[in-house]
């Protein structure tokens, strides 16, 4: 029995078969143009298998209510190629199979829980900090969703006082995806982050603003175990001066284990890498099929 997953990115599409283990067979990226371009691409990789549903991961913002006219599609995003796009809708006519439906991150924290570094635990929250920012909890086994799902890559933040960067956002400027995300650091420091790695100065700031978020997601959500992912965390350094800043941010008022003994375990890398987004995909892909056998029966 085989699944189709998709990890639809700002600059790629990851497509890939796997079984209902997890195993991966198949991969394909295509890159993320407008929606002629990479749709059909992307329908024509999974017509090369017989797969039993689908799981989608999507950038957003993306309606997630299934009672709404909307369902199943990109938003106002600022890849204005895809704003409103019916991606689920166009996906199911073409394919003709069950598909799930969620963020890239709420893929990412499925798959990080169930296969990855907060396996065994009943949820988790996992944030990507890269080209944006953005989280996906679960909790009890349930993905957050209310009015929408969660945007925790658009919090306002205490402004380092040495900071004088305006922020990129084009919403909210000075938000953390404004100040801490990929393009935030190129922006400020005038190179990517890949040519920062030595600056000292550089990865303080980026620890305080991602600590200062950290604190703010532990104490109203209270999550059993923080990954994070994306390419900005791929510079190791970042997870010892995020512990360090939120512990002092905490400042002892939460006397849980996990805050201190055991931040090193509390807050870490992905243990899938770059496949915890399409691992999510594929477990969507299995709520999915299992979701329409059971209406079915």
């Amino acid at each position: 029995m085989y699944f189709g997953g998709i990890e639809a990115g700002g600059t790629k599409f990851v497509c890939a078969i796997g079984d209902e283990d997890g195993k991966i067979y198949a991969r394909e990226r295509v890159a993320t143009e407008d929606p002629d371009a990479t749709i059909p691409k992307v329908i024509q990789f999974f017509r090369n298998f017989k797969i039993e549903s689908l799981g989608i991961g999507s950038f957003g913002p993306i309606d997630l209510n299934k009672e709404s006219a909307t369902y199943g599609c990109i938003m106002s995003t600022p890849k204005l190629a895809w704003t409103d796009y019916p991606l689920v809708r166009t996906v199911k006519e073409a394919l003709h199979v069950p598909v799930g439906f969620s963020t890239d991150v709420n893929g990412a924290a499925l798959g990080e829980l169930y296969r990855g570094a907060a396996k065994g635990l009943d949820g988790c929250l996992y944030i990507t900090v890269g080209t944006g920012i953005g989280a996906g909890l679960v909790t009890n086994h349930q993905l957050l969703q209310g009015l929408s799902h969660p945007e925790m890559g658009h919090v306002l933040l205490r402004r380092s006082p040495e900071d004088k960067f305006e922020g990129i956002c084009p919403y909210h400027g000075d938000c953390l995806e404004g100040l801490a995300s990929g393009p935030a650091l190129e922006a400020r420091w005038g190179k990517p982050a890949s040519e920062l790695k030595n600056d000292l100065r550089v990865w303080k700031l980026e620890a305080e603003y991602l600590a200062q978020a950290l604190m703010q997601y532990i104490l109203i959500l209270s999550p059993e175990r923080i990954v994070m992912g994306g390419g900005v965390m791929k510079q190791k350094l970042l997870f010892p001066m995020i512990r360090i800043r939120l512990q002092e941010l905490l400042g002892g008022y939460l006397d849980l284990p996990e805050l201190k003994e055991h931040l090193d375990e509390y807050v870490v890398p992905p243990a899938l890498g770059d496949n915890a987004g399409i691992t999510g995909a594929l477990i969507l892909a299995r709520q999915a099929f299992t979701e329409s056998r059971v209406a079915r029966a």
